[in-house]
């Protein structure tokens, strides 16, 4: 995580970020399986919970969970796999033991019709 986008204290990450990745890996699910880069419809339960921060290093999934004719359910899952250390040295950091579950969320995306 950059630390132009660390706008609270403690070098928090505001949650938007998060979904603006799980934008990102939508498209890419999107493009794997419909050969078109789809449209954003909907989130549903977004929950944010745990914190991320400037200096962590993190990894974003999403799972297909259900197709429709045109609609794309889809599961996103953000992880914190690595920690800045800045109490150790500027650019110091260490791989977590366990990711941490930082945001999850279930959203919509839609494509064109096949033709």
């Amino acid at each position: 995580m950059p630390y132009s986008h660390a706008h609270y204290a403690g070098a928090l990450v505001d949650g938007a970020y998060g979904l603006g990745l799980f934008g990102d890996v939508a498209t890419e699910l999107c493009i794997r399986t419909d050969g078109d880069e789809g449209l954003f419809a909907s989130y549903s339960d977004v929950q944010f919970k745990a914190p991320v921060r400037a200096g962590d290093c993190v990894e974003v999934t999403a799972e297909l969970v259900e197709a429709g004719r045109r609609s794309r359910t889809i599961e996103f899952r953000l992880l914190v796999v690595a920690r800045g250390r800045p109490d150790l040295a500027e650019s110091a950091a260490e791989l977590l033991d366990e990711p941490v579950v930082a945001t999850t969320a279930r959203g919509v995306v839609v494509v064109p019709p096949r033709g």
